[in-house]
Parts: structure tokens; C-alpha cells; sequence
């Protein structure tokens, strides 16, 4: 029984009965009955939390206090776990939630500095080389429709195209190691 309940009790002078006797004799039973329903631990929190519930009169008279007691006890026991359940499922929805919008806003800008460094190395290994490698992958036309627009034989526009894949695959090596 704990030391402030029973002080509290004998200096008082205080009779105890009713429920707070039963609760009182029947403590280390309610100590077993939520340690073996899984309690762990927290059995003793939620056996001072029966004891500050019963404290209170009650609102109609209990038939079987023992078993009232041992039914309020399981039920403390599940509302801590539902509680502890919903928190954590909150905090987990809530870390998702915000790591998916940070994977996919940090994502966007890393997305956006690669972009801009590969238009930056195909930029230096020529204008046209940045354009030609832009029509063909980015626009899909075909090499020979490349030549076409720019008065180019299709081996030059090949050459370009091979020039924009070098330049990438150096800034790759270069960030990538």
C-alpha cells in the first residue's frame, strides 16, 4: 500500500470503508491483475489513478465492489493503451505527412540544381551543342530532323549529340565520384 495512503488514513484517525477498504485490502491484487493483463510498469500509475477515481463517492451503490474494482482497473488499463495507440499513430501520420513533403520539396531542388548544372556544362561545350542535345532528347526529334532545321549534315548533329552526352557524363563523374 502506498506510504501516503496509509499515512493519510491513520493520521487522520479516519475509519476507511466501503470501496476505499476493498481498494485498500485488495491493492497488491489490482497491482497482479494489470501487471499480468500488460501493464508492465505502469500498473502502479494506474492503480494510484483508481485510488484518486474512487476517492470520489460514488454515484450509486456498488453490488460488488471487488469486482467494480477490478472492471475499473481493466478499463483505465485500455483507455491508457487507446490513448497511447492514438498518440502514437498521430505522431506517425504526422512525421509521414511532413517527410513526404520534405522529401519531395528537398527532391524539387535537387532536381532543379542538377538540371541547372547540366545546362551549364552543355552550355560550355557549345550553344548549338546545348540545343541540338535539347531538341533531341528533351523535344524527341529524330537526328535527321535536327539536320534539317539547322542546315547540318546528320554526322554533325551525331557529333553534337555525342558532345552533350561526354558533358554529362563528366559532370556525373565529377558529382558522383
Amino acid at each position: 500500500m502506498p506510504p501516503d495512503i496509509d499515512r493519510r488514513t491513520r493520521a487522520t484517525g479516519e475509519t476507511v470503508s466501503g470501496l476505499e477498504a476493498v481498494y485498500l485490502s485488495n491493492r497488491p491484487a489490482l497491482l497482479r491483475f494489470l501487471r499480468a493483463r500488460g501493464a508492465g510498469a505502469r500498473a502502479e500509475d494506474l492503480v494510484q489513478e483508481l485510488w484518486l477515481r474512487i476517492a470520489a463517492p460514488p454515484r450509486a451503490p456498488i453490488v460488488d465492489p471487488l469486482n467494480y474494482l477490478f472492471r475499473a482497473a481493466n478499463n483505465l488499463m485500455v483507455n491508457a493503451y487507446r490513448g497511447e495507440t492514438r498518440h502514437e499513430a498521430r505522431n506517425d501520420a504526422w512525421g509521414d505527412m511532413t517527410a513526404g513533403h520534405e522529401s519531395d520539396a528537398w527532391g524539387a531542388i535537387v532536381a532543379r540544381q542538377e538540371i541547372a548544372l547540366a545546362r551549364q556544362r552543355l552550355q560550355a561545350a557549345g550553344q548549338r551543342v546545348l540545343d541540338i542535345f535539347f531538341l533531341f532528347r528533351a523535344e524527341g526529334l529524330t537526328q535527321r530532323e535536327i539536320a534539317a532545321r539547322y542546315g547540318l549534315s546528320v554526322s554533325a548533329v551525331e557529333k553534337d549529340i555525342q558532345r552533350g552526352y561526354r558533358a554529362l557524363a563528366a559532370l556525373k563523374d565529377e558529382t558522383h565520384g
